[in-house]
C-alpha cells in the first residue's frame, strides 16, 4: 500500500473519530493542517496576527461543521472554509477602515452637535447616519427615514404609509426612545 492511500486513510480515520467526539483526533488534524491553513489565510490577509486570529476562528469553525463533513476531499473542504472566513473578514475589516476614516472625516461637527437633526445637515453625516440607521426596528426605520432623510412631514408619512398622523408621531417617539438607549454618542465620533 502506497504511503499516500496509508495517510488518506489514517486522515479518514482521524475524522470520523473527531466527527464521533474525539478531542485527540481533532487536535491531531489542527496540527496536521496547522500551517497549511495559516498560509492559506495568510496570502490572503497579509497580516500576521490578524491571519493566526483567523486561523484559530477557522479551526472553530471547522470543529462546528465537522459532523456535517461527507468525505469529498477534506483539505479542499477545509480550505474553503479558511479562504470564504478571511475572505469575510477582509471585508468586515475594509468596512470598519471605511467607517473610521467616515467618522473622522465628520468628528468636529458631530462634537459641536448633540443634536441628531443637526447630524443629518451634510452629506458625509448622512452616510453615517444612513449605516446606523440599518440598526433601528424595521417599523421605526420607515418613518425616521422619511422625517429626518427624506424631511416629509408627519402629514406626508401618514399618507405615505396610510395611517394617522398620531401613529406617525408615536413611531418617531419610540424611534427617539430606541436611539438613545441603543445608540452612544461616540459611535457618531
Amino acid at each position: 500500500m502506497s504511503k499516500r492511500r496509508e495517510r488518506t486513510i489514517e486522515e479518514k480515520q482521524l475524522i470520523e473519530k473527531a466527527q464521533q467526539g474525539s478531542e485527540h483526533a481533532f487536535r491531531i488534524l489542527i496540527e496536521t493542517y496547522r500551517h497549511y491553513i495559516f498560509q492559506v489565510i495568510f496570502a490572503i490577509l497579509r497580516h500576521q496576527e490578524d491571519a493566526q486570529d483567523v486561523t484559530q476562528e477557522v479551526f472553530v469553525k471547522i470543529h462546528t461543521f465537522l459532523p456535517n463533513y461527507q468525505f469529498r476531499g477534506f483539505k479542499t473542504w477545509i480550505t474553503r472554509i479558511a479562504t470564504n472566513h478571511a475572505i469575510d473578514y477582509k471585508r468586515k475589516k475594509a468596512r470598519e477602515n471605511e467607517e473610521l476614516s467616515l467618522s473622522k472625516k465628520t468628528q468636529e461637527d458631530i462634537k459641536s452637535s448633540h443634536n441628531i437633526e443637526a447630524l443629518l445637515l451634510t452629506k458625509e453625516q448622512k452616510l453615517l447616519i444612513a449605516q446606523k440607521l440599518r440598526e433601528l426596528p424595521k417599523n421605526y426605520r420607515d418613518v425616521v427615514l422619511a422625517h429626518y432623510l427624506e424631511e416629509r412631514s408627519y402629514q406626508e408619512i401618514a399618507a405615505q404609509q396610510n395611517a394617522e398622523v398620531k401613529t406617525v408621531e408615536m413611531k418617531l417617539y419610540r424611534a427617539r426612545k430606541w436611539i438613545k438607549k441603543h445608540w452612544k454618542e461616540e459611535d457618531f465620533l
